[in-house]
C-alpha cells in the first residue's frame, strides 16, 4: 500500500515552520485548510450553473446561455447578484426557527463530509479511522434539513415534498451504506486514505485495481442509489417540480433558495467525491497531479447525474419506494454476502 500523507494542516504547519503539535498552531491551520477545501468545493458548484445549462442543452438538442460574457461564462456573477438581491419573502404562518435554520443544514451538511476526503497527496483535513462512516453520517444530515424545510414552510406542496425526502432517503440510504461496506470488507478499514491506498495495485496488466473493476456490481448499485441521495432523475421525487410546484424549497426565496440550490449541488459533488474515493482510486491517476485527477472523477460523476436527468424520466413514489425496499436493498444485502465469502475464501 501507498504510504499515508499527512493531514492537510499538520502540512501547513510544517511548511510555515511552526510546531505541528502545538495546539494553536493546529487549529489555525484547521481553519486554514478548511477555508481551501471549503472554497475549491464552493468554486466547482459556482461552475455547475453554466456547466449545468450547458451540458442539458447538449443532451437535449438546444442552444445554451451564449449572451452573457464569453460563452456564457458571466451567467455566474450574474445568477449571484439576481438571486441574491431579491426580497426575501417569509409567508405568514411559518415555523421561523425551522425555516431559518433547514438552508444552512442542508447547504453545511455536505460541506462537512470533504474533511476526511482525500483529494491529494496530503490534501485531507483529518484521516480519521471510522472516515467512511463520518461521511455517510454527515450526508445524510440534509435530510434533516429537507424535514424542517418542508414542515415549517406552513405549504401542503412543501410538507409533501419534505416527507417524499423522508420516505426515499430512507429506502436508498441503506443501500448506500451497505454497498459502500462491501468496499470496507475488501479494503479492511473505514479509513479513507486506507481504502484509496488498497486500491494503489494494479489489476489485471495496465487496468488499476480500482474496487470499480473488482466489483462492478457494487459500483453500479452505489452510482444508482446515489442518483436517489442527490436527488436526479428517476429520483427528483421529493421536489418534482411538474407534480408539486417545487417541493420543500417551494416557500424560499433570495439568499435562502441560493443556499437549498447550493447545498443540492454540494451534495452532488460529495456523493462523486466518495464514488472516486471508494471506488475509482482517489486522486490516483498518471501524469497529472492527484488533485486535478479527483476534480476529473467528480466531474465524470456530475456528468452522469446530467445525463439521468435529461434522459431518465421520474418514477412515481410507490415506484420509486419499491425499487428502494424490494431491488436496491436486496441486491445490496446480496452484494455484501457475496463480498464477504469472496474474501473469506481467498484470506
Amino acid at each position: 500500500m501507498a504510504p499515508v500523507s499527512a493531514p492537510l494542516p499538520e502540512t501547513l504547519a510544517e511548511l510555515a515552520g511552526l510546531d505541528p503539535n502545538s495546539v494553536p498552531v493546529l487549529v489555525l491551520m484547521s481553519l486554514i485548510g478548511a477555508a481551501f477545501i471549503g472554497s475549491l468545493m464552493l468554486t466547482q458548484t459556482a461552475l455547475v450553473i453554466w456547466a449545468k445549462r450547458k451540458i442539458t442543452a447538449a443532451f437535449t438538442d438546444r442552444i445554451a446561455i451564449n449572451r452573457v460574457g464569453p460563452a456564457g461564462l458571466l451567467i455566474i456573477p450574474a445568477d449571484a447578484v439576481r438571486l441574491l438581491s431579491k426580497e426575501l419573502i417569509v409567508p405568514d404562518g411559518v415555523d421561523r426557527p425551522a425555516w431559518d435554520l433547514a438552508p444552512l443544514v442542508i447547504a453545511s451538511s455536505a460541506l462537512l463530509g470533504f474533511a476526511v476526503i482525500p483529494m491529494g497527496n496530503g490534501i485531507h483535513l483529518a484521516d480519521p479511522e471510522v472516515g467512511l462512516a463520518y461521511v455517510f453520517a454527515t450526508a445524510s444530515i440534509a435530510s434533516v434539513g429537507l424535514v424542517m424545510a418542508g414542515y415549517a414552510s406552513n405549504n401542503k406542496y412543501s410538507f409533501l415534498g419534505g416527507l417524499r425526502a423522508v420516505a426515499q432517503n430512507v429506502a436508498y440510504e441503506i443501500p448506500l451504506i451497505l454497498t459502500g461496506a462491501s468496499v470496507v470488507i475488501f479494503a479492511g478499514s473505514l479509513q479513507m486514505s486506507e481504502i484509496v491506498a488498497a486500491q494503489s495495485q494494479t489489476l489485471v496488466g495496465p487496468i488499476p485495481s480500482w474496487y470499480a473493476f473488482v466489483n462492478p456490481f457494487a459500483f453500479a448499485l452505489f452510482m444508482i442509489a446515489n442518483l436517489a441521495e442527490v436527488g436526479r432523475n428517476p429520483f427528483d421525487i421529493p421536489e418534482a417540480p411538474t407534480e408539486i410546484v417545487a417541493g420543500y424549497q417551494t416557500e424560499y426565496s433570495s439568499v435562502y433558495f441560493v443556499l437549498i440550490y447550493l447545498g443540492e449541488f454540494i451534495h452532488i459533488f460529495l456523493g462523486g467525491a466518495i464514488i472516486a474515493t471508494i471506488f475509482l482510486g482517489g486522486p490516483a491517476g498518471p501524469v497529472l497531479p492527484g488533485i486535478v485527477w479527483f476534480l476529473i472523477k467528480i466531474w465524470g460523476v456530475f456528468l452522469f447525474t446530467q445525463w439521468a436527468r435529461s434522459a431518465v424520466p421520474r418514477v412515481r413514489i410507490d415506484q420509486l419506494i419499491e425499487i428502494g425496499w424490494k431491488g436496491m436493498l436486496v441486491l445490496s444485502l446480496a452484494n455484501l454476502l457475496l463480498t464477504a465469502v469472496i474474501v473469506g475464501v481467498i484470506a
